[in-house]
């Protein structure tokens, strides 16, 4: 998993409120299990005009050019602005997979639902909880946004606020560690106790 240190882009506003997993990633889309290919399909129902279906060619499809992720100064962008209880519905982990994907390495809201927002973690997405007013300043700046983990500090058009996160998932992204990343850390440990049991119980 990749670090997460800190970041500075132009941020996409979804201004939309309880974005559920299926917008994010339709259903159609859930038969690989893999963690990439999704971001071409991130959002289908909103970024396209016709529906979509594995193995189609995205290129040839039309687009949808009111959505916002296909507007030319949102191309880049690695920020993600949405509203209250962005990624509610089904628990589907696919859905922090197409975000991160197609770029997205923070995700700013007023709320997450619970399973999305602790699947966004284990997979190296930030998500950031500020309040209405913030929220609400953010969506109009307009300008670039700064987001510092180790500081925990957004900042944007001469502002800083802070935001909230769990100690241990902090660690877990700066260090840029998912949880077999965690596991691998005791290989060592975890080889020596199977030689030994091996040799206390040798008919397994």
């Amino acid at each position: 998993m990749e670090k997460f240190t800190t970041l500075s882009s132009i941020a996409t506003p979804l201004d939309r409120a309880n974005v559920d997993t299926d917008a994010i990633i339709p259903k159609q889309f859930l038969k690989s299990i893999k963690r990439s290919g999704f971001g071409p399909n991130l959002f289908d129902e909103w970024r396209y005009l016709d529906h979509g279906e594995v193995g189609i060619d995205n290129s040839k499809r039309p687009i949808n050019t009111d959505f916002v992720l296909n507007k030319p100064q949102y191309r880049d962008s690695k920020i993600l602005l949405a509203r209250t209880n962005f990624g509610c519905g089904s628990s589907r982990e696919h859905a922090p997979w197409a975000l991160e994907d197609y770029g997205f390495r923070a995700i700013i809201a007023p709320s997450f639902a619970d399973i999305f927002y602790n699947n966004c973690f284990k997979n190296g997405i930030l998500p950031i909880v500020q309040d209405n007013e913030t929220m609400d300043e953010l969506f109009t700046t307009g300008t670039e946004i700064s987001i510092d983990l180790d500081l925990q500090t957004i900042n944007y058009d001469g502002n800083t606020r802070s935001f909230e996160v769990d100690p241990e998932r902090k660690r877990r992204l700066l260090q840029g560690l998912d949880d077999i990343s965690l596991t691998l850390q005791y290989k060592d440990d975890i080889k020596s106790f199977e030689e030994k049991y091996l040799k206390k119980h040798p008919w397994l």
